[in-house]
């Protein structure tokens, strides 16, 4: 068995070319500050921006744009709505699925 001397262990006791198995610069081989740089633009809510458009649950055209192709509603992540009008949109898809204008998935 090798022993390490203390200039070869770092201040935890490890060794220096490993941390608990994972490499120390990782950031190096994941692209580290590139995450930050791939995320885009910020998107806007396009309700708080155009106050004239309202959120209407018999506009199924409307709608559309919030719901997948598989019939999920799209988070506001994706979308870009802000919490308080993903929850109006939210609504209004759900309303217009119960009276049957967008359809609960998508039938191929």
């Amino acid at each position: 068995m090798i022993e390490l001397g203390a200039d070869d262990r770092d201040d935890r006791g490890g060794r220096d070319d490993r941390d608990g198995g994972r490499l120390r610069n990782s950031d190096d081989e994941r692209g580290g500050d590139l995450l930050w740089r791939r995320r885009g633009r910020r998107r806007v809510c396009r309700f708080c921006t155009d106050k004239a458009i309202v959120i209407d649950y018999k506009d199924p055209q409307s709608l559309r744009y919030f719901v997948t192709e598989r019939g999920k509603i799209v988070p506001q992540r994706i979308s870009g709505t802000c919490a308080k009008h993903q929850r109006a949109v939210t609504r209004a898809i759900k309303r217009a699925r119960l009276i049957a204008l967008l359809p609960f998935t998508l039938s191929e």
